[in-house]
């Protein structure tokens, strides 16, 4: 019997009394905290002696992949159509000038290789907060390529 087991039957026996409740209850509150769960939630679960409670962890133990939503981030969510627009303006224009700057870039020779821009992607500039870019991430219009970061999301350069 594994521990996920032995907790579905100590919630049995939970639900069948008071007097097995009193046995179950100290067994329960040594297995959960081990268990892959949010631990404010375990620690009042087995300070209150919670069956609904329980009864709401036991099936979060057994259906790990059934997960909530990630809940949004306010601060994206608060990124309004206009300011996206022009942030993505100001993208598209500093990603231009990086790329002109790096394809008239004079080499070892008299002239220009006449090479195209190897940039793909460039720190955006820094008029606009960190949530406009990730609200531009998350609407699909960027991608982040790490490190501070960002490439068009079309583009496959």
């Amino acid at each position: 019997m594994n521990a996920i087991q032995k907790l579905r039957q100590l919630t049995t026996e939970v639900n069948k009394g008071p007097a097995s409740a009193m046995q179950a209850w100290p067994v329960i509150a040594r297995l959960l905290p081990r268990m892959p769960l949010d631990q404010a939630e375990v620690a009042r679960v087995c300070e209150a002696r919670d069956p609904v409670g329980l009864d709401v962890l036991i099936p979060r133990l057994e259906n790990p992949t059934a997960q909530q939503e990630p809940k949004p981030d306010p601060a994206i969510a608060a990124v309004t159509h206009e300011e996206m627009k022009a942030a993505m303006h100001a993208f598209n224009k500093r990603l231009k000038l990086a790329r002109l700057n790096d394809e008239s870039r004079l080499g070892g020779h008299y002239t220009t290789t006449g090479r195209a821009s190897q940039i793909d992607a460039i720190v955006p500039p820094s008029e606009y907060e960190p949530p406009v870019w990730k609200a531009l991430v998350a609407a699909g219009r960027l991608r982040y390529t790490g490190e501070g970061f960002y490439a068009p999301a079309e583009s496959a350069r």
